[in-house]
């Protein structure tokens, strides 16, 4: 399936009905009285989060939808049916906005969460309504209201709690179907990677945390090269990003080193709140440096990045230090999980209590 994480929209919520103007006829009873019913409201328009879903596609191509319109209200007491709503299946992480003023309206971050996006109008009032002592005999009704109408943006950031961050072919796909039982496609050319990829990492029972792949980013991403910045997105609501370096690129000419500055450079163009991120280093494809060269190697290429800041070598292709990372990506997210909900930390001479 296509994958397709931002799609525009036209919601209509149904109009109310009106009301009804109408008296008692029956034999012998000059005086009936009025029994015009009122309008029925008109449908709602929700959204629902489906965790079966992973892609907007289904709006890319069904853009407008409507609610039904509540029926008029009638004679002898009768008032008119509510209009059927409807629900739109969206993914989980759907942030819908308005198209128009770009205003964040709602945000769909857990599984099964259902919110009303168009609110039905209500129902017009029938002569019943205004009867009274002095009024006996009212021919007044008043017509529906209208359902709401928007033109709303949707726009798709996966849940993810660890983002993976490189130059094409940099291994992050290999790495992802090392840890998790994710199977992105892997080959020996660039951009193989089209469209974001989610993994479940476990690392024991009931222990797991979700990783994302985006495709690869290139010095110049920012004016369009490659991809461009369009996946960046989905990187926005992890808690860490995973910066994976070719360590051994197959071009002697590349320095992995500059190819790691521009890479960084152009996280903070996109979103200096993303470039603030925690971030750890991970060196890829230690598998294709000889053992007696890989301290060498690693301490020069952290020298000249000045890196201050955590390193993992791995070869995501033999699973050479993959556990020691994903048992400390753990620990780290669950840290943060634990801050995020405002748990406090459990004293370690009372933790079997």
């Amino acid at each position: 399936m296509k994958f397709v994480d931002e799609a525009f929209i036209d919601i209509a919520a149904g109009d109310g009905g009106n009301g009804c103007v109408s008296f008692r006829h029956e034999k012998f009873k000059e005086f009936g009285g009025p029994n015009g019913g009122d309008g029925g409201r008109g449908g709602h328009v929700f959204a629902v989060a489906d965790p079966n879903l992973n892609t907007l596609i289904d709006f890319r191509y069904a853009r407008r939808h409507e609610a039904g319109r509540g029926e008029h209200g009638m004679g002898s007491d009768m008032f008119g049916a509510a209009g059927n709503d409807i629900t739109l299946k969206m993914p989980v992480g759907t942030i819908i906005s308005d198209a128009e003023t770009g205003d964040v309206l709602f945000e769909l971050l857990t599984a099964g969460e259902k919110i009303m996006i168009a609110k039905g109008g209500d129902g017009g009032f029938g002569n019943l309504r205004f009867k009274s002592a002095i009024n006996r005999a009212p021919r007044q009704k008043t017509p529906g209201w209208p359902g709401e109408r928007r033109s709303l943006k949707l726009e798709l950031k996966v849940l993810a709690d660890v983002g993976l961050l490189g130059m094409p072919n940099a291994g992050k796909s290999t790495f992802i179907a090392a840890v998790s039982n994710a199977r992105p496609k892997i080959a020996d050319y660039p951009f193989t990677t089209l469209y974001p990829n989610l993994g479940v990492v476990r690392v024991g029972p009931e222990q797991s945390f979700v990783i994302a792949d985006i495709p690869g980013l290139i010095e110049g991403a920012s004016e369009g090269a490659g991809l461009g910045h369009q996946f960046l997105r989905h990187l926005q609501r992890t808690r860490l990003l995973l910066h994976i370096v070719d360590i051994a690129p197959f071009d002697e000419g590349v320095d992995p080193v500059a190819q790691a500055r521009a890479i960084v450079a152009e996280l903070k163009k996109y979103d200096p709140a993303l470039h603030a991120k925690p971030r750890w280093l991970v060196l890829n494809k230690l598998d294709m440096v000889p053992t007696e060269e890989r301290a060498a190697r690693v301490k020069d290429f952290v020298r000249r990045l000045r890196w201050k800041g955590p390193v993992f070598e791995i070869s995501a292709l033999t699973r050479e230090g993959c556990e020691p990372l994903i048992q400390t990506i753990f620990q780290h997210v669950h840290a943060e999980q634990r801050t995020a909900a405002g748990d406090e930390p459990v004293d370690p001479r009372f933790a079997d209590q």
